[in-house]
């Protein structure tokens, strides 16, 4: 079945208008929900780019989810039903355009550590700068082996997946990752081992930073190095406002008579638009090439018939030909790692970091037909120029954070000073 579609955002607006102003819809009736799930479970079953990926049986999560939707009443439970319905795809770019206050934050963008399963162990691979889990102490190679009180073994079955063929390690990861994102009211303690010390880790207390995230700006500007020669660009999660094209572009304008460059993609987890992205990458190249290709499989299973294309990036403005290293991490995401592949494409500057965000595809976004609860899930598969698909690039000059943190003097940010010494060579 065709159905209409757009570009969907991790940035969900939502309007409120005051208590009594907006009429209330009458509550959907059983044969409404049915219908809604219906709509979700088909248009995911056409449209999903990535089951090729998946241990997940489709079939089987209908049979499973179909027979909760006949008993569903409200729609705060019809907004559970359908989360966890998402969880059989272990996908982190696939959710709702609502949620509940105890629904889980939203990984990466609302997550403050990054872990993997190592030999059994939750192994903390990467903490975000400035959120709690970095202020309560926790760093590269820890783990942690509860979560309120529960071993973390038991605390990841909530989002382990009921229709998987085989177990997956990739759906025990993202079962961790929901774990430690916590949910939007609850505190989270956890039991923290790092070397011969345990410790009490409260990353929402005395706040719960990631409920109030606040950046003084689209971007971050200066100069760094000796005598400032060298200028430092963080954009601030800004890469699906297009304000941030003219104020990228007079930020680098200043930052012309510097002898090289630092743009700092660590802090992107919300993704953005090609618009903004391509009027980045454009201001460092000299002729019109392509930085990432798509496609369609849906397409082809529908006409048997492949659909590939490549995105191409024209130049704009004065052109900054400079060195230029560009930084990545956990918390690049989605249009990041567009831009970081991109700029590894287009060899416009050398990528230096650790594994990004690995948020899989283009999402297209649709609408529950009675509800009006609005999902999106990748649809487009993305892929570096050479072939490689977006979610499994890795930098250039690749970091390791957990063996860094094992050296007994290691930098506040060697990310940063590992793409400082890459400008070294490049003068």
């Amino acid at each position: 079945m065709k159905r209409w579609v757009f570009w969907f955002s991790q940035c969900v607006l939502a309007l409120v208008f005051p208590a009594g102003l907006a009429a209330q819809a009458p509550p959907l009736t059983h044969q409404q929900y049915l219908e809604d799930f219906d709509f979700f479970w088909e248009t995911i079953r056409d449209n999903y780019g990535y089951f090729n990926q998946k241990q997940t049986d489709w079939q089987r999560v209908r049979t499973i989810y179909r027979t909760q939707a006949d008993t569903v009443n409200s729609r705060r439970a019809f907004v559970r039903l359908l989360e966890n319905a998402l969880v059989e795809l272990y996908d982190n770019h696939a959710g709702l355009g609502t949620n509940r206050l105890d629904s889980r934050r939203l990984v990466p963008t609302g997550t403050d550590v990054w872990a993997t399963f190592v030999n059994g162990h939750a192994v903390v691979q990467q903490v975000r700068a400035g959120y709690g889990a970095e202020k309560v102490g926790v760093r590269p190679g820890a783990i942690i082996e509860a979560v309120n009180g529960v071993p973390v073994a038991d605390a990841i079955r909530p989002w382990l997946g009921q229709a998987l063929r085989t177990p997956d390690p990739a759906a025990r990861n993202f079962a961790l990752g929901e774990l430690l994102a916590g949910n939007h009211i609850t505190p989270r303690t956890w039991t923290v081992r790092a070397g011969m010390r345990t410790f009490t880790a409260q990353p929402d207390v005395p706040t719960a930073l990631l409920e109030t995230t606040h950046y003084a700006g689209l971007l971050e500007v200066k100069r760094i190095g000796e005598n400032g020669a060298i200028g430092y660009l963080k954009i601030n999660n800004s890469l699906g406002d297009n304000r941030l094209i003219a104020r990228f572009d007079s930020a680098l304008t200043a930052l012309q008579g510097t002898q090289s460059l630092v743009l700092d993609l660590r802090e992107t987890p919300s993704g953005g638009n090609t618009s903004v992205a391509r009027a980045i990458m454009g201001r460092f190249i000299g002729k019109e090439a392509p930085y990432q290709r798509h496609e369609l499989p849906n397409e082809e299973a529908e006409t048997g018939i492949p659909r590939r294309w490549l995105e191409l990036v024209a130049p704009r403005g004065p052109r900054y030909s400079k060195p230029l290293v560009v930084l990545v991490g956990r918390w690049t995401g989605s249009m990041g790692e567009g831009l970081a592949i991109g700029f590894d494409a287009l060899r416009g500057g050398t990528v230096v970091g650790t594994e990004l965000a690995q948020l899989k595809g283009a999402i297209y976004s649709y609408k529950l037909p009675h509800s009006g609860i609005g999902f999106g899930f990748p649809v487009e598969r993305l892929y570096h120029i050479n072939g490689q698909a977006r979610e499994a690039y890795h930098p250039a000059v690749f970091l390791d954070l957990v063996k860094l943190a094992q050296r007994p003097t290691t930098e506040a940010d060697p990310v940063l000073q590992a793409g400082l010494t890459v400008l070294k060579t490049k003068k």
